[in-house]
């Protein structure tokens, strides 16, 4: 009976999970962003955003908002990758485990990581990051997002 009562919200949050349909048009700006990121093409990562997004990271400031968001928060995440002798990043955004559409707004949560190398180890922090979109005109753009992650951990 006990390992019911522990099985029953994992099961719960599996169906809930579930319950919603993807749209990839929504999703296709998150891709952009991983792609972009990955491949080091910044231009490819602004261009997701909105004009005048918002984003929350893990590096101070920890929050950015307004036409420099963008250009600000990449700047204090270099300097801040510099500082602790981080090199070859790359991020992951997985399949949505929620996604609600509401006319042009929409609210996407990813599982989520970030794989780099630190003094001759590779190190990865595994989370979760929850966008906002906006449709302007026939394309989706990130109005925000916001990271959220333990402190990265070796990978084996």
């Amino acid at each position: 009976m006990t390992s019911w009562k522990i099985l029953a919200p994992a099961v719960a949050w599996l169906v809930a999970s579930a319950a919603f349909t993807a749209d990839p048009a929504v999703e296709a700006p998150i891709h952009r962003m991983m792609d972009g990121f990955n491949a080091g093409d910044l231009a490819v990562v602004k261009a997701a955003h909105v004009a005048s997004p918002t984003i929350v990271d893990d590096v101070a400031p920890f929050r950015w908002s307004g036409p420099d968001a963008f250009d600000s928060w990449i700047a204090d995440l270099a300097k801040a990758e510099a500082a602790e002798g981080r090199t070859d990043g790359a991020v992951w955004f997985g399949d949505p485990v929620d996604e609600v559409v509401e006319g042009d707004r929409a609210y996407v949560v990813t599982p989520s990581s970030y794989t780099f190398r630190q003094q001759g180890q590779t190190l990865r922090e595994t989370g979760t990051v929850a966008f906002v979109l906006v449709r302007q005109g026939d394309e989706w753009k990130v109005e925000s997002w916001s990271w959220a992650s333990p402190a990265a951990a070796p990978v084996e």
